[in-house]
């Protein structure tokens, strides 16, 4: 599968800045894959060792950290020579192996010419003692977005036909409506690579389902073995609950929804734990929209989602056949797949934080995001709605501040619009905010 983040390894390739690459991620989302595959299409040759799966190659990080002894004795063990920049060295699942993580600080300081990559699950990554800070590069990979599953799909001439788009001019009704059922078939696959190519070979959703539930069942087994003993239940009832959590009304994580007595302290260790892990993704609670916005968050006031779609469907049992029933798939469950589906397709554009404000219980807009200079609003609609209440709301509390855009955007079923105060994106072209201003 052709991933956009793909350009992001031939930069690092590249670049003058180039140390070690620590590829972060959740398990199963295409990790190895795409390492292998970078090797293969980009060097002329590559040496590629599995922790997990072959555990006696921590023995060449044993005696010491020197680059050279194990450059030496990865030679002779693989009988071949690893050159400097046309042999990719690729170590999986790294966390596995710490004395492995511990020797890119080395590589970096001493043998930079050699091309080094390594992948783990953030199932460990990032709490591993003896972290080489400051010596490594990070990447982090999410499951497929809407535009790399069109692109699997052999639909890349629909994303070419979005991406080109320099103004909010509507589409036609031909290439909306296509748009809008292949975004309904990702709802229910998601962007899981396994999940998606499931689908492209057997077009079953049913088999999409199975592969999906491995996957979670895949991640429970994780839980219990990555995460701290006196955390993995807490972290496993804070799983449980995201999907009743994101069907509620107001989508802010309630504590008491996991029992009635649990307490934010409580439970903090392990939505940090879910995050780091890539697992969820969070919007915190904003008071008034100000750059920096992270200065004006509040981090116990918060929104959890799921880190796929597709997964969060199968979590919450929704039937696949709900497909052949109109739009109604968009506003399941008070249309937490809607927002869970924009929360990521956000993320994954760089909005690494995202944030969302309410106001006393009168108006609430669903994503406040910032680029380096200006504050941008959205409101995410289910369906057709062209309600704009909590916009306007917002619109008039902080049209003055000469940060805040005076373009407001809302994403929903209907095509793309403009009102000249409004713009309108579809949700399948929701990855396109904020272009429109």
């Amino acid at each position: 599968m052709e991933r956009e983040f793909y350009k992001k390894l031939l930069n690092w390739k590249e670049s003058s800045l180039r140390k070690p690459l620590v590829l972060r991620g959740a398990r199963q989302v295409g990790k190895t894959y795409i390492l292998q595959d970078f090797a293969k299409r980009e060097y002329s040759d590559h040496v590629y060792i599995n922790f997990d799966e072959t555990p006696h190659f921590a023995s060449f990080f044993d005696e010491n950290l020197d680059p050279d002894r194990i450059i030496k004795e990865l030679n002779i063990y693989f009988k071949k020579t690893i050159r400097p920049s046309s042999t990719l060295i690729i170590l999986d699942e790294i966390q596995e192996c710490p004395k492995a993580l511990a020797s890119l600080k080395y590589f970096c300081e001493k043998k930079n010419e050699y091309h080094l990559a390594t992948a783990g699950s953030l199932l460990g990554v990032k709490l591993t003692k003896g972290f080489p800070v400051g010596k490594v590069n990070f990447l982090d990979l999410a499951p497929l977005n809407f535009f790399e599953f069109l692109h699997a799909s052999n639909e890349s001439d629909l994303v070419s036909m979005l991406q080109e788009m320099e103004h909010p001019k509507a589409l036609s009704e031909i290439f909306h409506n296509k748009l809008v059922s292949l975004l309904k078939y990702y709802f229910i696959i998601g962007g899981m690579p396994e999940a998606v190519d499931t689908y492209l070979k057997t077009e079953n959703l049913e088999q999409v389902r199975e592969v999906q539930k491995e996957i979670l069942d895949a991640y429970l087994l994780d839980f219990a073995k990555h995460a701290p003993k006196d955390d993995v239940m807490k972290i496993m009832a804070v799983w449980d609950c995201i999907p009743n959590q994101l069907a509620k009304e107001n989508k802010k994580f309630i504590f008491s929804a996991i029992r009635k007595s649990a307490r934010a302290r409580d439970f903090e260790t392990s939505i940090q734990w879910l995050k780091s892990a890539g697992l969820i993704v969070k919007a915190n609670h904003i008071s008034t929209p100000k750059l920096p916005l992270d200065a004006y968050s509040d981090k116990q006031v918060f929104k959890i989602f799921l880190l796929d779609v597709g997964l969060l469907g199968a979590m919450s049992k929704l039937d696949p056949r709900i497909i052949l029933e109109e739009d109604r798939l968009f506003q399941e469950f008070k249309g937490s797949l809607t927002e869970n589906f924009v929360a990521l397709e956000l993320h994954d554009k760089h909005f690494d934080e995202l944030y969302y404000w309410t106001s006393e219980g009168i108006a609430e807009v669903d994503f406040v995001i910032s680029t380096e200079h200006q504050i941008f609003p959205l409101e995410v609609k289910a369906g057709f709605s062209k309600k704009k209440k909590s916009l306007l709301v917002y619109d008039e509390k902080f049209s003055k501040d000469e940060n805040v855009s005076l373009v407001l955007s809302r994403t929903s079923l209907r095509n793309f619009a403009f009102d000249g105060k409004v713009v309108n994106y579809p949700l399948y072209g929701i990855c396109l905010f904020p272009r429109f201003r």
